[in-house]
């Protein structure tokens, strides 16, 4: 087994630790003084959101940063402990790899960032109109197809953007990330910059995309700077935001999003705009010296493995495991080694929920089997990185103990899903009972193996927190009338490069939420029997049949059933 300890990720310098315990004892003078009544609400409000402190329909709700998803064992013990003691007993894992709490009370919000920074974690910037949490792929530094570790880039970028003055009050939000495989798994196409990483000519570089995201104005960015050095990547994102936050709409919310901004100049002349703002930077001190690059990717060093073999068989193993296996269980640069994703989807709780215990237990089989490293993906699940291959049917049956061996990675009940009305004070209508009753009706795992690769995603309004635009089957919670009604998108793809992605086009009205399992089952059985063959995935078959296919068998009216408006 590898080594347990240290986990090989970036840990704090005395600055840094100084820079967050400063933070924190600073956030709770402003509560404090916004408690007796010396700061107002609206004046504590653009403090607290750059701290990650949002109130929603029910009360606080507080996002924690979890760098490229990046956790040691003793950091998910630390955010089981503030679950335990401040919230109800579980937290709920994003789609940007964070984590957040929604039902503490407001004034403990201080003593919550101060057990944070014990664990060497903060929730600064994860709200606000700045550079938020840095993503990337979850397998980062263990993929067999990666070209490039993208986590020593994603630390370099998240130090230069933390804090930055400049960029404190940007015209909104701003999402970063990053990509260094083969196939794109950080879904960098819809990000306000995506940045491809590889090795061209034997240097490092990287191909910038800009203005791609969701929500309501869903675009899939712009190729706009093609094999940009290394050296040079903090350069030209501060000349692409200097031109956002120059030019970008601060008169309308809902078109101040860099994507508006790229798509009303143009790709070309946007670039042509960050071009010469460059070169006023090009070369300067932000320039990044190969020094430096080097002292955070030393942070980044893998496990001393074990040399072992890899042709490892389980012939007298449950079906059971074998399945999980199938699902679950992914390749590995180390022979003898894979990587393991521990499904938060097909349970009890809503997608990317858990509880403080089972926090802790992952805690443990991160200690025991994976070096004490963890990883949470954009699909909201976990992922152990380094498990020998010999111990998987003991990870299986730990896993299963805390109900958390579901076989369903990549299935239909693998769903991704906002928290919505339940908890979203921007949402339009429920996510989480849709997700509930989507994965009753296909709680089947035969089904759901027959069915194949699928992806389902859901949002409680247009933001799209749960993605449902890049979804193979996306769903949308809308208001009419004051009743909440559901939205049916179909062929969305961040795709294997932001080339291939496409954004899903809605298939005509909405549908009540007891109409949504009926209506996502008939598209399915559309699919299974229009498909040419069994390796034939859901999204090749709609692209072949088209949209027109699918929506006649998503509306086919069956005797009794309700019409929908």
């Amino acid at each position: 087994m590898p080594q347990a300890s240290p986990p090989r990720i970036y840990r704090y310098t005395e600055f840094d630790q100084q820079m967050v315990d400063e933070r924190v004892a600073q956030f709770a003078d402003q509560i404090a003084r916004n408690l007796r009544g010396e700061l107002a609400d609206e004046e504590l409000r653009p403090l607290r959101l750059q701290n990650g402190l949002y109130i929603q329909r029910h009360g606080p709700m507080l996002r924690v940063a979890i760098p490229y998803g990046v956790l040691a064992a003793y950091q998910l013990r630390g955010l089981a402990g503030i679950a335990r003691t401040y919230d109800r007993g579980w937290g709920h894992f994003s789609t940007r790899q964070n984590i957040q709490y929604n039902w503490f009370k407001f004034e403990d919000t201080p003593a919550m960032l101060a057990d944070l920074a014990k664990v060497q974690m903060h929730a600064i910037q994860t709200s606000g109109n700045c550079v938020r949490n840095i993503t990337t792929d979850a397998f980062a530094g263990i993929a067999p197809d990666e070209i490039v570790d993208p986590r020593p880039i994603a630390e370099v970028l998240r130090q230069w953007s933390t804090f930055h003055p400049e960029f404190a009050n940007l015209p909104r939000k701003f999402k970063i990330a990053i990509s260094g495989t083969t196939d794109d798994r950080a879904a960098i196409s819809v990000h306000d910059i995506g940045l491809q990483l590889r090795v061209e000519d034997g240097a490092l570089v990287a191909d910038v995309y800009v203005g791609g995201g969701l929500g309501r104005t869903p675009i899939v960015g712009s190729l706009i700077r093609k094999s940009l050095p290394w050296q040079h990547l903090i350069t030209y994102i501060e000349a692409a935001l200097r031109v956002y936050n120059l030019h970008g709409r601060r008169d309308n919310l809902y078109k101040a999003r860099i994507k508006i901004l790229v798509k009303a100049l143009g790709a070309e002349k946007f670039a042509a705009e960050v071009d010469a703002e460059w070169a006023h930077l090009k070369d300067g001190p932000g320039t990044l010296p190969q020094a430096e690059y080097d002292r955070i990717a030393a942070s980044f060093t893998l496990p001393e493995y074990e040399t072992l073999d890899d042709n490892v068989e389980f012939n007298d193993a449950p079906k059971a495991f074998h399945r999980w296996v199938e699902r679950s269980v992914h390749g590995h640069r180390q022979a003898g080694y894979r990587a393991v994703t521990i499904s938060l989807k097909g349970r009890d709780l809503p997608p990317g929920d858990a509880t403080a215990e089972q926090m802790d237990a992952v805690a443990d089989l991160a200690d025991e089997f994976s070096a004490g490293e963890l990883r949470v993906t954009h699909e909201q699940n976990l992922v152990l990185p380094h498990v020998r291959a010999i111990d998987l049917p003991a990870l299986f049956a730990r896993l299963g103990e805390h109900g958390l061996a579901t076989p369903n990675v990549g299935f239909i009940t693998d769903i991704i899903c906002c928290p919505g009305g339940d908890l979203c004070a921007l949402a339009n209508a429920k996510s989480i009972p849709i997700a509930q009753a989507l994965q009753q009706r296909f709680d089947d795992l035969d089904y759901q193996h027959d069915i194949g690769e699928i992806s389902l995603n859901i949002s409680g309004c247009i933001n799209s927190c749960g993605h449902h635009h890049i979804g193979h089957i996306g769903i949308l919670g809308v208001d009419k009338h004051d009743e909440e009604w559901y939205q049916v998108t179909l062929g969305g793809d961040y795709g294997a490069t932001p080339e291939q992605a496409r954004i899903g086009v809605i298939i005509g009205p909405s549908f009540a939420a007891g109409q949504v399992p009926d209506v996502v089952e008939k598209i399915v059985k559309h699919y299974l029997a229009n498909r040419e063959g069994e390796d034939e995935r859901f999204i090749d078959t709609f692209r072949r049949l088209g949209l027109a296919s699918f929506k006649q068998a998503a509306y086919a009216k069956e005797e009794g059933e309700a019409v929908h408006v």
